[in-house]
């Protein structure tokens, strides 16, 4: 019975999960529920993995473990566990590069690359070493694991139903939206974190699923306690209209020191690139430094986030403020350089707080702007340059504080500190990353489908060939119409040597003598199979040429592309794309 039991249950479950499927793409109320189903796989994550941490903090704090809000720490537990935990996530790296493919991939370049394929074991690796990252005390949040363990949720139910590209990436956000909603106690913050970071573009029809998935994941914590308490910031009844330009100097500002934070992060991992230590190595050394830091203030260590509740409530003097914000920020590039896991976004929060208190020192003397409205626009501002969400940060502060009119302050602050960053920088962090590895992506819209559509799937295999030897009086003779349009010329081995059109060769300014290598440009150019779609576009573009030549590594011709079809398969997948985003795509 056992055997004809695991046997019926193989039978079933493939029939299970295809009537799923047609269920799925029939009827968008199921995409819902499995977006709910996405949100409560997303609270557990975060909720297990808050446990961990505070499990983990109490090796450092054991009165208390809630570290960045400590008034002091023990040297040997500053200096002893942070080391331990590096040592432990350098261990367990180097076991993964001998034993495993360990790359994983993040929310962002998923959908936006890899139409929202994620491996969940690489992701459950990810989370793992930002709980290590995070519980030892590194300066670095957790949200990151969130986000990645979130998103690897919905990218795995997706594939396992095998639902249209669009709908994986759907889930993928509604992952993301419910981690980041249940971190922070916010769904309206969650639900916009995916729309502008992971999925790239709001439309209506992804509302419903982003938003149920944030509040399910919100009502997991809630039911398991790891919600953190409510924040109580002190808010003005009204911001009068003169106050609105210090508010946007201070959205610029803080993008600025968000800038210099993410080039010092570069900086720092050039650094601890050039030591001669092994790999393995490194975090434990970053765990050192960062405990030195500790000793200072215990508010360096881990995301800072009670740091940040604490500096809201009670905003500190100038001199302590600008003190503490350049060791956090120090503590945070330290962690990421020597290769801790974790993000900046809670990070980022503690920063803006600071900065927006050695703001309101600065301007003490000259406006009575209080020192609560530069905290709260701060740290919004600086996190908008950091994640690069800007109606991310505007809901968060509305769910915070619950006040329209700080609000409308933080919309000043995190527009500024927007345009300051992209003008100035380019990149939020998550973006800067992939352009340090060569990537090209600035959000989640899916640009993927330009990779994949490469020359070799576009290119005409029919081609007319002619000896490169030849003279432009053998080419009329052999060619005395206008067909072919195109005549790749080649050497007695089928090597390129060039491209011609045949109305170049019948235009009466040549001699019949004129080598017919004498017609082709000087700035010919031949594009190879896996060349992609933006780059044969970028060829065309720059020689002019209304088609080129395909070959191969080693010159030898395989086809002809021309810059007509190319635009042609441009615009169908542009198409194609604006109908998924707006949510028009075909459910058959």
């Amino acid at each position: 019975m056992g055997l004809l039991g695991h046997m019926r249950t193989h039978a079933t479950l493939p029939g299970f999960l295809a009537a799923l499927r047609a269920l799925v793409r029939t009827d968008t109320l199921w995409l819902v529920a499995l977006a709910a189903l996405v949100g409560l796989l997303a609270g557990g994550a975060v909720s297990l993995m808050t446990e961990a941490t505070f499990l983990a903090h109490h090796l450092l704090a054991p009165e208390s473990g809630r570290l960045s809000g400590l008034p002091s720490i023990a040297p040997i537990r500053a200096l002893l566990v942070p080391v331990s935990g590096g040592l432990l996530l350098g261990a367990a790296g180097y076991f993964l590069a001998r034993t495993a493919r360990f790359r994983p991939v993040d929310p962002v370049e998923a959908n936006a690359l890899h139409g929202g394929r994620m491996s969940l074991r690489d992701s459950l690796v990810v989370a793992g070493q930002t709980v290590i990252s995070n519980g030892c005390g590194a300066s670095l949040g957790l949200e990151a694991g969130f986000s990645q363990l979130g998103a690897a949720f919905g990218s795995r139910i997706g594939r396992q139903l095998r639902m249209h590209r669009a709908d994986v990436r759907l889930l993928v956000g509604c992952g993301a939206a419910g981690a980041i909603g249940a971190a922070f106690d916010a769904p309206l913050a969650g639900a916009f974190y995916a729309f502008e970071l992971i999925i790239g573009t709001y439309s209506f029809t992804a509302l419903a699923p982003v938003a149920l998935s944030a509040v399910t994941a919100i009502g997991v914590v809630h039911l398991t306690g790891t919600v953190l308490p409510a924040v109580t910031v002190q808010t003005p009844a009204s911001i009068p209209p003169l106050a609105y330009l210090p508010i946007a100097v201070l959205g610029g500002v803080s993008a600025l020191v968000a800038v210099g934070l993410m080039k010092g992060v570069t900086l720092t991992e050039r650094a601890f690139h050039a030591l001669p230590l092994p790999v393995w190595m490194r975090p434990a050394l970053g765990g050192l430094l960062v405990g030195l830091l500790a000793l200072i203030s215990p508010s360096v260590l881990s995301s800072g986030h009670m740091a940040m509740r604490a500096g809201l409530i009670d905003t500190p003097p100038l001199l302590l403020a600008l003190g503490l914000l350049g060791l956090k920020a120090l503590a945070s590039a330290i962690s990421i350089g020597s290769g801790f896991r974790g993000g900046l976004f809670f990070a980022s929060l503690y920063l803006g707080v600071l900065t927006g208190a050695v703001f309101a020192g600065v301007l003490s003397p000259l406006t009575v702007l209080p020192v609560s409205v530069c905290a709260v626009v701060g740290m919004c501002a600086l996190a908008v340059a950091v994640i690069g969400g800007p109606m991310t940060m505007v809901f968060l502060a509305l769910e915070t504080t619950g006040s329209l009119p700080l609000t409308t302050a933080v919309m000043v602050s995190a527009i500024v500190s927007s345009i300051t960053v992209r003008r100035t920088f380019g990149y939020s962090f998550a973006t800067w990353r992939f352009h340090l590895r060569g990537e090209n992506i600035r959000s989640g819209v899916d640009v993927g489908w330009m990779r994949n559509l490469t020359v070799e799937r576009m290119m005409r295999t029919e081609i007319v060939t002619f000896p490169a030897t030849e003279t432009v009086a053998g080419a009329r003779a052999e060619f005395p119409g206008t067909a072919p349009r195109y005549i790749i010329l080649r050497d007695e081995h089928r090597r390129y040597k060039g491209l011609v059109e045949n109305v170049t060769f019948h235009a009466a300014r040549y001699a019949d003598s004129t080598p017919l290598l004498d017609l082709v440009p000087s700035d010919d150019e031949a594009l190879l199979p896996q060349t992609c779609l933006s780059d044969a576009l970028a060829c065309f573009e720059r020689t002019g040429r209304p088609a080129c030549a395909v070959i191969n590594e080693n010159n030898m011709v395989l086809g002809l592309l021309s810059e007509r079809y190319v635009l042609r398969r441009y615009a169908e997948e542009l198409e194609r794309t604006r109908r998924e985003l707006a949510g028009e795509k075909y459910r058959g």
